[in-house]
C-alpha cells in the first residue's frame, strides 16, 4: 500500500483548475445542450419528411424531462411550428371529442391532435399503455389517414362518418420498462419507421466535458434563481454527485433533480448568498441526519454487542464481509460489516453453502459459492477429493443474501479454516472471485468501507484496521472527508487487490502459494491433509470409530 493511496479514494480534479477558473465567464447551457447524441436525434428526427413518425427517448417518465425535449426540439422548427406535451392518460386529451343530436353534430371538441396538427405530440408510455385499443387510431392518424372522432355519447350516433386527416409525428419519453412494455403492443413502434434516442445522465470526464458541466451548472442556477457557485462548491458538488449518482470517478452526474435538491438546501445555509464548499457540506450533513436513523441503530446493535463483529484479534476461519443494506421504503443504502464463519470437519470434501440451504441464499450467491468452490479445489491441485467437508455461513443474517460479492471474504474463511492458520479481524474483505482467483468488481463500495469504518471508530481505531477491495474499483470511491483524514494519517487503510494471492498475506500474514519454507497457506491445508491420510490408514476402525464416538 501506498502513502498516497487516499488519493484514490475520492475524485481529484487538480489538472482541470483551468476549468474551474473560467466557470464565471461561460454561457449557460441547458441539460441537452450539453448532450451531442440526443440533440442529433432531435435534428435529425425533425428533418425527416417521409414515413418515419415515431421517435422514442428514453428518460424519466416525467413532465420536467419531456418539457426540456420540447423546448429543444422547438429549437430546431421554429415558433410557427407546434410541439405540444401531454401528461394526461385520458384518450379524449388527444382525439376530437363530438356530440350528437338527433344524428348530427351539435359540439366539438378539438383534441391534441386538432393543436399539433403540422407538428409534434409528446406523450408518455403510459398513454399507450393504459389506451391499447385507441392506438390504431391514433396510428392511422401518425400515418395520414382520415381518423373519426371520439363519440361522447354513444347513445346518439351520427348518421354520416365524421373524419379528418392530421400531419402529427410523435415523441413517447419513459423509461427502459413503459418502452418494452408498448414493444408489445405493436411492432412497428420500434422498427424502420421511427428513431431512437436518449437523455444521458454522465458525461465521461475531460477537459471538454468539465467546461460543459459548469455550462450546466450554471443553466441550473439561473433556472432555478439559485445563488452563484464558488470554485471549491463546484469540486465539492462534483464529488458528491461522483458518490450519489454516477458512482464512478470517470463520469460527470448530470441529473437535475439531484443538482436542485442539493444546491437549494446549499443556498439555506449560505443565506443566499455565494455558495461555498462548506454550504454544500452542511447540506449533506444535515440530509445524512435526517435519513441515518437506521444505518446508526444498526451500528449501535453492533457496538451492544447484540451483532457480534470483532475489529481486533485473529480468529480462525473467521473473517468480517461487507453488505449493503437496501430496505423499502428507506431512501438510501447504507453500509454493514457481517462476520462470515466457516468451520470444517473430516467428510468428503463437500462445502455446504448454509444460506441456500435454508434458502436464504440467492441465485447470484449461489455462483459465486460455486465459483469459489472451483477455485480452491484447483489452487490445492489435489489427486483425491478433499478429505475434508466444511460449512459456511452469514453469522446473525436473517434475511436473504445474494450478490457474489463476499465470494472473496468466503475464500478466505475457508482457506483459513483449512489450514488453521487465523484471519486479522481488524481487516473487512469484499470483492468477487472468478475461478482462477482473479479478484473481480463489486458494487456499494463507498457504503460497505463506511459501514464498517464507523464500527472500527466506535470501537478504536488501532492504526491497522482497514478494507481489502478489488483494485478494479478504485474508480467508484468516493468517500466522506472524515474517513480519507484517517487514511492520510494511516489510521485506517484502504487495501486494493488483483488477485487472492494477494489478498490471502495481508488477511493472514503468509503467502497463499508455496514457498521455499513450505509456510504457505496451500502448504499448511497439504501438511494437514498428509496427517490425515496418514492417520487414516494406521488405525483399525475400532480406533476410528472409538475416537470419533469418545468410547474409553
Amino acid at each position: 500500500m501506498t502513502k498516497d493511496i487516499w488519493r484514490h479514494v475520492t475524485p481529484q480534479f487538480d489538472t482541470y483548475d483551468e476549468q474551474f477558473a473560467q466557470y464565471n465567464a461561460v454561457l449557460p447551457a441547458d441539460l441537452l445542450s450539453v448532450q451531442p447524441r440526443v440533440q442529433a436525434v432531435l435534428k435529425r428526427f425533425s428533418e425527416l419528411k417521409g414515413l418515419t413518425k415515431i421517435l422514442l427517448i428514453h428518460a424519466p417518465d416525467n413532465s420536467v424531462y419531456r418539457r426540456m425535449i420540447c423546448t429543444k426540439l422547438q429549437s430546431f422548427t421554429g415558433d410557427d411550428v407546434p410541439v405540444i406535451s401531454t401528461e394526461s392518460l385520458e384518450k379524449t386529451t388527444l382525439f376530437p371529442t363530438i356530440k350528437a343530436e338527433n344524428g348530427h353534430v351539435v359540439s366539438e371538441i378539438p383534441g391534441l391532435l386538432d393543436k399539433a396538427d403540422g407538428g409534434y405530440i409528446v406523450i408518455s408510455p403510459n398513454w399507450l399503455i393504459a389506451n391499447q385499443r385507441y392506438w390504431p387510431l391514433l396510428k392511422g392518424a401518425l400515418f395520414g389517414e382520415k381518423i373519426t372522432a371520439l363519440n361522447c355519447d354513444e347513445k346518439s350516433p351520427l348518421q354520416y362518418e365524421w373524419s379528418k386527416a392530421y400531419d402529427i409525428k410523435l415523441i413517447i419519453v419513459g423509461d427502459r420498462e413503459q418502452l418494452a412494455e408498448i414493444d408489445s403492443i405493436d411492432e412497428d413502434i420500434r422498427s424502420d419507421l421511427s428513431l431512437f434516442g436518449e437523455i444521458e445522465f454522465d458525461l465521461r470526464v475531460n477537459a471538454e466535458n468539465i467546461s460543459n458541466y459548469l455550462k450546466y451548472l450554471k443553466w441550473l442556477c439561473q433556472f432555478y434563481q439559485l445563488p452563484a457557485l464558488s470554485s471549491d462548491a463546484i469540486k465539492l458538488l462534483l464529488t458528491s454527485g461522483i458518490r450519489y449518482q454516477t458512482e464512478d470517478q470517470l463520469h460527470i452526474p448530470l441529473c437535475p433533480f439531484w443538482h436542485q435538491s442539493l444546491l437549494e438546501e446549499a443556498a439555506l445555509e449560505s443565506g443566499h448568498q455565494t455558495i461555498h464548499s462548506e454550504h454544500i457540506q452542511q447540506a449533506l450533513d444535515c440530509r445524512y441526519y435526517r435519513e441515518s436513523y437506521l444505518p446508526e441503530r444498526a451500528c449501535d446493535d453492533i457496538l451492544n454487542g447484540q451483532v457480534l463483529i470483532e475489529t481486533r484479534g485473529r480468529q480462525v476461519g473467521q473473517v468480517n464481509g461487507l453488505t449493503v443494506i437496501d430496505i423499502a421504503g428507506h431512501p438510501i443504502s447504507y453500509g454493514e460489516p457481517a462476520r462470515i464463519s466457516c468451520v470444517v470437519h473430516f467428510g468428503d470434501g463437500d462445502i455446504s453453502d448454509v444460506e441456500r440451504k435454508v434458502d436464504l441464499g440467492g441465485n447470484l450467491h449461489a455462483k459465486g459459492m460455486m465459483i469459489m468452490q472451483a477455485f480452491v479445489s484447483s489452487a490445492l491441485e489435489l489427486n483425491a477429493p478433499l478429505p475434508y467437508s466444511a460449512s459456511i455461513v452469514f453469522e446473525q443474517s436473517y434475511s436473504e443474501v445474494d450478490g457474489d460479492s463476499a465470494s472473496l471474504a468466503e475464500v478466505c474463511s475457508l482457506v483459513s479454516a483449512l489450514s488453521g492458520i487465523p484471519i486479522d479481524q481488524q481487516i473487512a474483505v469484499t470483492g468477487a472471485v472468478d475461478q482462477f482467483g482473479r479478484v473481480q468488481a463489486v458494487g456499494g463500495l463507498n457504503e460497505k468501507i463506511e459501514g464498517f469504518y464507523r464500527v472500527c471508530k466506535h470501537h478504536g481505531l488501532t492504526g491497522k484496521q482497514g478494507v481489502i477491495l478489488p483494485k478494479t474499483n478504485l474508480n467508484n470511491l468516493a468517500l466522506h472527508h472524515t474517513i480519507i483524514s484517517d487514511i492520510q494519517s494511516e489510521q485506517f487503510h484502504i487495501w486494493p487487490v488483483s488477485t487472492v494471492d494477494e489478498a490471502i498475506p495481508i488477511l493472514m500474514g503468509k503467502p497463499f502459494r508455496d514457498d521455499k519454507d513450505n509456510e504457505s497457506v496451500i502448504g499448511k491445508i497439504a501438511t494437514r491433509i498428509d496427517e490425515f491420510d496418514r492417520n487414516e490408514h494406521t488405525e483399525t476402525i475400532w480406533e476410528r470409530i472409538r475416537n470419533k464416538f469418545n468410547f474409553d
